[in-house]
């Protein structure tokens, strides 16, 4: 006899009563902890790691497990007020947060993986193959949000890397900044590291691009678990399982996080996709209509420069993409950055 499949309702009902018994759980032993007064004075720090109703906290270079206060939605990035005890520490609240980064959970509600991200990494490599639409909605993400935006070219020592070097001149001519490092060779490390200090960054783009690699190689004393890339997964599997900051010797921080492969931009207006894609807003203007699509209408400078090769095909067939999709409800389930 096949087993009965729940509905969404009851998997949410479940999932609601676990959740419940943990913070029960949590909640007692916090309340034995704070009752024998052991706990110090209220502090600052931030969260390098997060283990569901408990977290790491780095402060003046040392770390500590704490306990959370009931109702604080915390992740990896957040700065909080703590306080330490003689075993757990407990976080009595977060400090504004300048950025968020969010992903789906299993029921399609929207939750922060990571905070106070200053800048994104885009991280692309030789295999599996780059998709320049997945670069541009990064960069439509970063530009939103005032995140400075950096094209990280990987496996630079690999044999095939022709798309890559294309990839770096048209990004390059559009004015991005481009480094071409390989975790492997070394190659390019030091100015990797010197762009990632004094920022806190995370490094997104495909699984199997490298990240966890490059992260591994920066902090060559840390355990960070990388998963190889096999011809038969080319697509890329996701290798990371928890979202981890690390902080650098010579300063700055990164966030490792799991899932992040797009960023939903169901929060974008219209105005604010052309506003990412200068090449085309700078042409936009000359069109005959005010209101024109860009798409068939007679007199649209867009077109006229597509065809005249002033602006990029791929990039124009990236911009209607994403326009097209801000009014799809899939969209606003899908991982995004928020800002605050």
């Amino acid at each position: 006899m096949s087993k009965r499949k729940l509905t969404l309702q009851q998997r949410r009902r479940i999932a609601e009563q676990r959740a419940k018994r943990k913070l029960e759980r949590a909640a007692s032993a916090l309340s034995s902890q704070t009752d024998d007064q052991s706990l110090s004075e209220l502090r600052t720090g931030m969260v390098i790691a997060y283990f569901g109703h408990e977290v790491l906290i780095e402060d003046q270079g040392f770390s500590q497990k704490c306990h959370l206060r009931a109702n604080l939605e915390i992740c990896t990035g957040d700065r909080v007020m703590w306080r330490s005890g003689t075993e757990l520490g407990v976080v009595e609240s977060i400090e504004p947060r300048t950025s968020e980064i969010q992903r789906p959970d299993i029921y399609g509600k929207l939750r922060t993986v990571a905070s106070n991200v200053s800048q994104l990494l885009i991280t692309v490599a030789p295999e599996p193959e780059p998709h320049a639409g997945m670069i541009d909605r990064y960069l439509v993400a970063a530009h939103i949000h005032k995140l400075r935006p950096i094209l990280l070219l990987n496996k630079i020592d690999h044999d095939h890397c022709d798309q890559l070097n294309e990839i770096e001149k048209n990004y390059r001519d559009l004015g991005y900044e481009a480094l071409r490092v390989s975790a492997h060779s070394g190659a390019g490390m030091a100015e990797l590291q010197a762009a990632l200090n004094g920022n806190t960054s995370i490094f997104v783009g495909q699984s199997g691009v490298g990240k966890s690699s490059l992260i591994q190689t920066l902090l060559p004393d840390e355990t960070i678990r990388i998963g190889a890339l096999s011809e038969a997964e080319a697509k890329g599997r996701h290798t990371t399982t928890n979202s981890q900051l690390y902080h650098f010797p010579s300063g700055g921080y990164c966030i490792d996080s799991p899932g992040i492969r797009e960023f939903g931009l169901w929060h974008a207006t219209e105005q604010d996709i052309l506003a990412s894609f200068p090449e085309i807003e700078n042409i936009a203007g000359a069109c005959r209509f005010r209101d024109c699509a860009h798409e068939s209408e007679p007199g649209c400078a867009i077109k006229s420069a597509i065809e005249n090769k002033e602006i990029s095909a791929a990039r124009y067939a990236s911009y209607q993409t994403i326009l097209n999709q801000l009014d799809d409800v899939t969209i606003k389930t899908q991982t995004g950055i928020k800002n605050k």
